[in-house]
């Protein structure tokens, strides 16, 4: 006689909220917040990309020589991209091992830490309105007054400047300050923050390369420069925190289908574009274009002064014990954006 088959027994189900398909994590979900659109894309275990979602981002010209962003228009198309890239390929979060930000720099938001929501629009990169701030703060030294420590000349680009218009011209913004509710930062920090919770626990941080483009963080010591703070009438309470270019920051926090997910790096996008060309090396390049063009060269540990009107600035710095690596900068404002 013919033994017993013995039985099969199903596999057992997977964990809750894990798709059936996929038992590990096969993608990471990097965000792309540029001056014109915003993006996301998945890339799986090979590095390879797999989706993309992309929306345009409404351009607001109030004066001549002015360019702002709505922030909380920059949020949504975030987060409805992040959607798009995911349902592209039927993933869901089970299926995202981290989140990684990279943005437009310099454009600052500035917020309340009560409601979390902005006070006035992002001022872009790009917008001239500060040319007058600048001349008084040159008139008072030179364009090479805060260099030493900060690598960047005073200039409408950075987003110190920013920061004191907006103090000195909006009402709220002042009150705000003055009371210690006042939140400033750049597109990563305002996204991280409000991805994480916003008013109810959100993070108020920023990555070193982003830093590094305020015009206030000491190129020695990697920390808000007080001094130049104090000069500028900036609360340094009123700064994020900052922190290296990859490690776990913080999750998701009241976006379902991203809730959890872990928020495990951001770059500049010039920076993100030094390591995403390869740039590992002493002496390595890339030049890229996009609204404008940029040139960055690898410096290695050490922030080489220009003297042919280079900035000094951040490459990246891998890991919150990691060595920082620096770079030369020049830049060129209008490029793929001219026409």
């Amino acid at each position: 006689s013919r033994p017993p088959q013995r039985r099969r027994l199903a596999p057992p189900p997977p964990p809750p909220g894990r798709s059936p398909r996929a038992m590990a994590p096969s993608y990471v979900l990097s965000i792309d917040q540029g001056t014109t659109s915003s993006r996301a894309l998945l890339f799986d275990k090979e590095g390879q990309p797999k989706a993309k979602e992309q929306i345009e981002l409404t351009q607001h010209y109030p004066e001549a020589g002015w360019c702002e962003h709505d922030p909380q228009e920059i949020l949504d198309g975030v987060v409805k991209c992040c959607q798009g890239a995911l349902a592209k390929v039927g993933a869901g979060k089970a299926d995202v091992a981290g989140i990684g930000i990279t943005n437009q720099r310099e454009t600052t938001v500035a917020w309340d830490r009560a409601t979390g929501e902005p006070f006035y629009r992002a001022i872009v990169w790009l917008d001239l309105r500060t040319a007058d701030t600048v001349g008084k703060l040159c008139a008072k030294g030179s364009k090479d007054r805060f260099r030493k420590q900060t690598g960047l000349p005073v200039s409408t680009y950075f987003s110190a400047v920013k920061m004191k218009w907006l103090l000195d011209n909006v009402p709220e913004v002042r009150k705000a300050a003055d009371e210690g509710r006042c939140m400033f930062g750049t597109i990563e920090s305002w996204l991280i923050y409000k991805l994480t919770g916003g008013k109810d626990g959100g993070l108020h941080i920023t990555d070193v390369s982003n830093a590094s483009r305020y015009m206030l963080m000491n190129l020695k010591t990697l920390a808000w420069d007080e001094a130049i703070c104090k000069t500028l009438g900036i609360p340094v309470g009123a700064l994020p925190t900052i922190k290296s270019n990859s490690e776990v920051y913080g999750h998701v926090k009241g976006f379902g289908a991203l809730d959890g997910l872990p928020i495990s790096g951001a770059l500049g996008d010039q920076h993100a574009a030094l390591l995403g060309q390869g740039c590992l090396e002493v002496g390595a390049s890339k030049n890229t274009y996009g609204t404008g063009c940029f040139m960055l060269l690898n410096t290695g540990p050490e922030a080489v002064p220009s003297h042919s009107g280079l900035l000094t600035t951040i490459g990246f710095k891998l890991g919150a014990d990691a060595a920082v690596t620096f770079a030369l900068e020049g830049s060129v404002a209008g490029a793929g954006g001219a026409g």
